[in-house]
């Protein structure tokens, strides 16, 4: 099984300071979306781990957290491809839960959902969390300059980290 997992804000959609917190603000990247598509078609199981600490904080429910999840999979599914499994952590980060990234509860469900090992299966993020994530799992991690990428870029990564403008030059690179 060739497996990608992906961080959801700033790598599949607009990420804001400030939460999405509608599915009016859910504002996917094109080229992402496409992305998505083109290695699905390839073969590719396309997994998304998300932290979602807006729930715990009341800023949205579950309910808007699907719908904005159903509308990734119909913009996939319009281009002939499909997301694989979604999980999220609606945990604030004071709740002690073993889920929210920078801790790999999210990945690890990932990779039993599938059973498949996670060592050296890449893990897309925008964030320092992301790639310590990955690394706790043994991923590969990957920091695309989307989101908070340009941002991240500005401390030191965790060695072996490899770099990407975006999603769309992630999906190049593994389909080449």
């Amino acid at each position: 099984m060739k497996l990608l997992i992906l961080d959801r804000d700033g790598v599949i959609n607009l990420d804001s300071d400030e939460y999405i917190k509608s599915l009016d603000e859910w504002i996917p990247i094109p080229s992402a979306i496409a992305a998505i598509a083109r290695l699905s078609r390839a073969g590719w199981t396309v997994a998304v781990a998300t932290n979602q600490s807006g729930i715990a904080r009341g800023y949205y429910d579950l309910a808007t957290l699907e719908s904005m999840h159903a509308r990734l999979r119909q913009l996939v599914a319009e281009q002939g491809g499909e997301v694989g499994l979604i999980v999220h952590c609606p945990h604030g980060p004071d709740d002690g839960c073993d889920c929210r990234k920078p801790k790999p509860g999210m990945l690890q469900r990932i990779g039993e959902h599938y059973g498949i090992p996670l060592a050296g299966v890449w893990f897309v993020g925008d964030s320092r969390g992301d790639l310590d994530a990955a690394l706790a799992v043994d991923c590969q991690p990957v920091l695309v300059k989307t989101g908070k990428g340009q941002r991240t870029l500005e401390k030191p990564l965790p060695e072996g980290t490899l770099v990407f403008d975006d999603l769309a030059a992630v999906a190049t690179h593994l389909l080449t």
